[in-house]
């Protein structure tokens, strides 16, 4: 065993936050674990060491997986930042409407909301993809699905970002979030299920809760959950679609031919851009990671982005080629943390990119403008100049 190599690199340095696969690239070849001391962290760069990291929550724990101690004090308690048994227990209840068995019923309804959605930013011939597609077609669909109203539904978007950003370090872009995250912290703490609209599946988590198959008070934990975690990388995975199909309308096309390629689409999609710039673990014991020994207590920092472009595990990794299906792709995580929300982000994904090829022939884009953000990779505009329809 060896002690890590090391890189002066800041891994939240703002350059690095828009376009960090230059940075990955080089820490990717340096080793499959680099020792970061800007930010006391050890970086995982690797496809087979990330995964096998993801798949040992004993040893690698998810209570400390944010990258700043007040984050992990407010996660505590959630199916997120907990590990085997607790974990078990709470997954099972995020999990329960979030089956492929119980959102079937979903889809015909999704499926309709992207069509509609498609067709009337198809004619009007231009638009902001993340305002009108990326951010309006995920936060109705989690409002309906959860069973927010009124206000709550009004600050989704903000809540959910200001969730993701605070789990960075104790950095400018963490502390001007923190009230915000505040926000959200405080109404999941409170709400009941009165709160929340008849057959919801958020009225369902407080039922569950009631018949003690979680420990009284997680229901609004699971509930921040499902806005904290799932809704800003969604609208970053969506925004990613308009503009790999705008960069690459040949593959578009193949979808359009062969609409059985979605899947594969989405996958390619996650692969190439990862919504998830960075992801935290803590060791339990000191452990050797790829042939380096990493101290008990260490904070770790997963890099999927870097592992889903490992030319170890794909040929040619930085081209954009939805004809190679990668649906191991890391983006989803793996292992007992793997996303929960998977199969909903999956079935809206799914529906917007099957729309856009039946109804899109290519896509002129403009103003690609990303903003430096602590842990998702996103839009903040994507001018659509013009459409050619199918």
């Amino acid at each position: 065993m060896s002690t890590p190599t090391e890189s002066p690199l800041d891994i939240w340095d703002d350059a690095v936050l828009v376009d960090p696969y230059p940075a990955y690239a080089t820490l990717r070849d340096q080793a499959g674990v680099v020792y970061l001391p800007k930010n006391d962290l050890y970086a995982l760069t690797r496809y087979d060491v990330i995964r096998d990291v993801l798949a040992d929550p004993a040893t690698f724990s998810s209570t400390s997986l944010g990258f700043n101690p007040m984050v992990n004090e407010a996660l505590q308690g959630t199916s997120l930042a907990s590990d085997p048994p607790v974990h078990t227990q709470l997954r099972a209840t995020l999990s329960a409407n979030l089956t492929p068995r119980a959102l079937r019923g979903l889809k015909v309804v999704i499926d309709g909301k992207a069509d509609k959605l498609v067709e009337e930013l198809v004619e009007k011939g231009s638009f902001d993809a993340v305002d009108s597609l990326a951010r309006a077609f995920p936060l109705e669909i989690v409002a309906d699905l959860i069973g927010f109203t009124g206000p709550v539904k009004a600050n989704m978007l903000r809540w959910g970002q200001a969730a993701m950003q605070v789990i960075g370090p104790l950095n400018q872009r963490t502390q001007e979030s923190f009230p915000i995250a505040g926000e959200l912290y405080g109404w999941c703490s409170s709400v009941k299920a009165g709160d929340l609209a008849e057959g919801s599946i958020g009225r369902g988590i407080f039922e569950a809760e009631a018949r003690g198959d979680i420990p009284e008070g997680s229901a609004g934990h699971i509930i921040h959950q499902y806005l904290g975690a799932g809704v800003d990388t969604t609208i970053a995975s969506i925004g990613n679609i308009v503009a790999l199909f705008a960069r690459h309308p040949e593959q578009l096309a193949l979808v359009r031919e062969n609409p059985e390629l979605v899947p594969a689409a989405f996958a390619e999609v996650l692969r190439y851009w990862a919504p998830v710039h960075i992801w935290g673990r803590t060791t339990t014991r000191e452990v050797e990671i790829d042939g380096v020994l990493v101290p008990a207590g260490a904070q770790l920092g997963i890099l999927f982005g870097a592992g889903n472009r490992d030319p170890r595990h794909y040929d040619n990794p930085d081209v954009f080629d939805i004809a190679r299906n990668p649906m191991d792709h890391l983006s989803f995580g793996y292992g007992p943390h793997g996303c929960a929300g998977q199969g909903l982000a999956k079935l809206e994904a799914h529906a917007v990119i099957d729309a856009l090829a039946r109804r899109v022939k290519t896509l002129e884009i403009g103003e690609e403008l990303r903003l430096p953000s602590n842990i998702t990779r996103s839009h903040e505009k994507l001018d659509v100049l013009k459409v050619v329809a199918a």
